[in-house]
């Protein structure tokens, strides 16, 4: 912890309490020793002496605040990225799903929607005739907007199968636009993971992955029980291939694949 000798005031406290102030996104919910790694190295590449007179720069300068929210916003992503997951979701877990009814998906920590407009095309392929609706959700108001206008880099679209790219998506400037037919199955809503309580029994499969990571270990137990809250009876949770549930008999869920729960 970073105290002052001098005032015995912690600067990082104040400057993450002025941040959700400031943009409702609260660091304090992160593991601190990496957070504040991460910010205080910002703050210093930048030029700056402290948190404090960096704060007042975030709330006059909206480019400077834009550039720091790229740095503490994880929005790492790609298409098809971790595929043997989609593997497993084509091979298993969709066709029992569809012939349920109805397939609701939350893409939970949706960035630039690039695990979304996956999720559209791996529907598409495996269960065509099933009603498919994704919703993805982020914080940043700013990938939100990316996201809805589905495009993306070479380097997003470098793990996609060739057939797959041909199929889904149409070159557009250096990068690639998502077809119209897998924009019509997703939607993208500005939400924070942390205060979201969806109706319970509201999805049927909910991604969360490679966000929890980033989570000290009472708000991601929190989250996970939330999300598995936000599933039906026999619904899946997929998380990242390096996360887990910690309990997940606790919050009602059985692991049925790698990193993949089943709701009773």
């Amino acid at each position: 912890m970073s105290v002052s000798a001098r005032t015995g005031v912690d600067d990082f406290a104040v400057f993450c309490e002025g941040f959700r102030r400031l943009t409702g996104l609260d660091l304090t919910q992160y593991k601190r020793a990496q957070m504040e790694r991460r910010v205080r190295t910002f703050v210093e590449r930048r030029g700056h002496a402290g948190l404090s007179a960096y704060l007042q720069l975030l709330r006059a300068d909206g480019a400077e605040l834009d550039a720091f929210l790229d740095r503490v916003t994880i929005n790492v992503s790609e298409l098809w990225r971790h595929p043997e997951q989609f593997s497993t979701l084509a091979r298993q877990v969709l066709p029992e799903l569809a012939a349920a009814g109805p397939v609701r998906i939350w893409s939970a920590g949706a960035s630039y929607g690039a695990e979304a407009y996956t999720l559209a095309a791996v529907c598409r392929a495996t269960v065509p005739k099933a009603r498919v609706t994704i919703t993805g959700t982020d914080i940043d108001r700013r990938m939100v907007e990316r996201a809805r206008r589905g495009v993306f880099s070479k380097a997003d679209a470098r793990g996609v199968p060739a057939a797959d790219l041909r199929r889904w998506f149409v070159p557009e400037g250096d990068g690639y636009r998502a077809v119209e037919e897998l924009r019509a199955l997703v939607r993208f809503e500005q939400g924070d993971l942390l205060r979201l309580r969806p109706r319970p029994g509201s999805y049927d499969l909910v991604m969360c992955r490679n966000t929890a990571i980033y989570f000290s270990e009472p708000v991601r137990d929190d989250l996970h029980a939330r999300l598995a809250a936000s599933l039906r009876p026999g619904g899946v949770l997929v998380v990242g291939a390096t996360e887990r549930v910690a309990d997940p008999r606790g919050v009602g869920l059985a692991p049925i694949h790698p990193f993949t729960y089943r709701k009773a």
